[in-house]
C-alpha cells in the first residue's frame, strides 16, 4: 500500500488536509475555500460528495440544504440546473455556488491530491461508481485521489469494482482500525483509548488522520503519536502551530 504516491507525499508529516477546503476562511466546500486552501499551503484537499437527481455529483457535507444554503430540501433532489440557482451562506456577503465535483477538480492542481468523502450510499452501486471514475479521469489512475467513507459497504464495493482507488475508513467506534483500507480516520477519542493505534496502522502500511474538530487542543499529542495527516479548517494557521510546537 505504501507504494501509492498519495500515501508517500513529499515534505514533512503530518500532511495538512484542508477540511472542506479552508472552511474557516470561506464557505465550506466552495471553490473559494478550495482555492484558499491551496494558497495557504494545504497538502491535500478534502470534500464531501452527493449525487444530484440527474446523476451529477456535488460537493456538500449535509444532505439537507438548510445549514449551508438556507434553502429547504435535499441536495439529492436537486438537478444541476436548480443547484446553480442556490448560493452558499457567507457572513462576509460573498457569492458562492454549490460546486460540482468537476469544479473542485478544476480549482485544485493535479499535483495536489483530493480526498473525497462519499456521503451518498449510492456510491456502492457499480453504475454510480463508474460515473465518479469517469469524472475523475486520469486523476484516479494516477492515485491523485482517495475515497473515504463511514459506510464499509461503500468501501467494499469500491475495492471490488475500482481496485486502483486509495480507500479510507472513518470511524467513531473502531479502536483498532479497518485493515482493508489504506487510510484511517478515527474519531479522536479512539486514539486516547488506544495509544498504539498509529503505531499499529504504520506496521500495516496504513496512514492515519484523526477526525478531530478540536485540532489545536490535541495537536501536541498527534505530533507525539506521529500521525500522518491532520484535518484542519485553516491550513496556514495549522502549519504555523506545528512549526511553533516543533521549535519550542
Amino acid at each position: 500500500m505504501a507504494a501509492h504516491p498519495l500515501l508517500t507525499l513529499p515534505g514533512p508529516r503530518p500532511w495538512i488536509m484542508a477540511h472542506r477546503g479552508a472552511s474557516d476562511l470561506a464557505p465550506e466546500n466552495s471553490v473559494a475555500a478550495f482555492a484558499l486552501a491551496i494558497a495557504h499551503g494545504a497538502d491535500l484537499i478534502e470534500t464531501d460528495l452527493w449525487f444530484l437527481d440527474d446523476g451529477a455529483i456535488a460537493c456538500m457535507h449535509d444532505r439537507s440544504l438548510q445549514r449551508t444554503t438556507g434553502s429547504s430540501g435535499w441536495i439529492t433532489s436537486e438537478s444541476q440546473r436548480s443547484l446553480a440557482r442556490l448560493r452558499l451562506v457567507d457572513p462576509a456577503g460573498g457569492e458562492h455556488r454549490v460546486p460540482l465535483l468537476e469544479d473542485l477538480l478544476a480549482a485544485v492542481p493535479a499535483a495536489t491530491p483530493v480526498v473525497l468523502e462519499l456521503k451518498d450510499p449510492r456510491f456502492a452501486e457499480p453504475a454510480r461508481l463508474q460515473r465518479l471514475l469517469a469524472i475523475l479521469g486520469p486523476r484516479a489512475l494516477d492515485h491523485g485521489v482517495a475515497v473515504i467513507a463511514f459506510d464499509r459497504r461503500v468501501l467494499a464495493s469500491i475495492r471490488a469494482h475500482a481496485p486502483g482507488l486509495v480507500t479510507g475508513h472513518i470511524s467513531t467506534r473502531d479502536p483498532l482500525g479497518d485493515r482493508a483500507c489504506d487510510l484511517l480516520g478515527p474519531w479522536w477519542p479512539l486514539l486516547y483509548a488506544n495509544p498504539w493505534y498509529v503505531q499499529r496502522a504504520h506496521a500495516c502500511n496504513q496512514r492515519v488522520c484523526p477526525l478531530d474538530p478540536h485540532l489545536h487542543r490535541h495537536l501536541p499529542r498527534w505530533l507525539a503519536m506521529d500521525v500522518d495527516a491532520v484535518l484542519t479548517n485553516d491550513p496556514g494557521a495549522t502549519r504555523r502551530a506545528i512549526e511553533r510546537l516543533r521549535a519550542g
